[in-house]
């Protein structure tokens, strides 16, 4: 299936590996031009090369060295997207992360991290990408979630700020319909990759990770990035032009929540 992406500009946050670079391949494979950005030079200039041997042309991606939990990183990396290819069509809010425990052991430091980490990143680049999506008649927003936004499971901090991903991405859909921008959350369950916290654990623990498989993962293995990544290719297209203010999960049915 053709999904009209020839020549679109997406960003995605957070995307030197993972599930946002996943994301990226997938985008690049349909045509689009991408921006990809993270903190980390190295592996960010190892994955602008890699997407670039994909597409086939240097100048279908560009990549931004920023920190995205500043306000000013978020800036740069838009301001960067758009003076390269003249406009933003599609965002995908990937980057984030939470750390801390249990209510009595997690500091307000630690609560702020999270915040500072996952949703003022797809706060700011919203806010700021949304003019230049207007500027083009439409454009497509997505939140990458988790299951643990949808029901309660995962680190505390992490659930939370997971949640209030949907429940953003549920509010600007129903904003943004009259500009013609879509907005979606993608909630992916366990996914495996190099690198990630998943394939961390397996190594240091196959045993535990092998029961933990047998137990919360019904098709027997941890999901794939590229799993994840084509259906925000899928999410960001015309073809999915009437979804909007939905939460995609994609886990393999491992999360056990019914809507």
């Amino acid at each position: 299936m053709d999904l009209q992406l020839e020549g679109k500009v997406a960003v995605i946050t957070g995307s030197s590996r993972g599930l946002g670079l996943a994301s990226a391949r997938a985008l690049v494979g349909e045509g689009a031009r991408v921006c990809v950005c993270a903190r980390g030079v190295e592996r960010l200039e190892e994955a602008v090369r890699e997407l670039r041997a994909e597409a086939g042309a240097d100048e279908a991606v560009v990549g931004v060295e920023a920190d995205l939990n500043t306000a000013s990183g978020v800036e740069t990396v838009i301001d960067r997207t758009v003076t390269t290819y003249g406009g933003i069509d599609i965002l995908v809010n990937n980057v984030g992360k939470a750390g801390g425990g249990g209510l009595l052991e997690t500091t307000d430091t630690e609560w702020q991290a999270a915040l500072d980490a996952t949703l003022y990143p797809a706060i700011r680049a919203s806010r700021l990408a949304v003019p230049h999506m207007r500027a083009r008649s439409g454009g497509v927003i997505i939140m990458i979630a988790s299951i643990w936004g949808r029901e309660s499971g995962g680190r505390m901090t992490y659930n939370a700020v997971k949640a209030a991903e949907i429940s953003l991405a549920k509010a600007l859909a129903g904003q943004l319909a009259k500009d013609n921008i879509r907005v979606n959350s993608v909630a992916p369950g366990s996914i495996s990759f190099p690198g990630g916290s998943w394939a961390k654990r397996q190594a240091e623990d196959p045993e535990g990770m092998a029961a933990f498989v047998t137990r919360e993962l019904p098709f027997g293995r941890f999901g794939r990035a590229e799993e994840v990544g084509q259906v925000v290719a899928f999410l960001a297209s015309p073809r999915a032009s009437w979804v909007s203010g939905a939460s995609v999960t994609v886990d393999g049915c491992q999360s056990r929540a019914l809507f």
